[in-house]
């Protein structure tokens, strides 16, 4: 699987799915919510290491940890 797919499919199942909403995810992790949309999306997206560590730290936990947790 592709890595770009893999980090948002994983993002999209266990953070944006148990979130309020899209809107709510994207302010409390201080992205657009264009960008979450684009994560979300079945054909994948190419996600900027800026974004991830902006998500990453919104959720208080390292790159090397999450990229662990994905299983890259």
């Amino acid at each position: 699987m592709n890595v770009n797919k893999k980090v948002c499919n994983y993002i999209a199942k266990q953070w944006i799915a148990v979130s309020k909403s899209n809107r709510s995810f994207a302010l409390d992790h201080n992205i657009d919510e264009k960008t979450v949309r684009k994560i979300l999306k079945d054909e994948g997206y190419i996600i900027p290491l800026e974004t991830l560590s902006r998500i990453c730290e919104a959720r208080e936990i390292k790159l090397e940890d999450f990229f662990r947790e994905v299983g890259i």
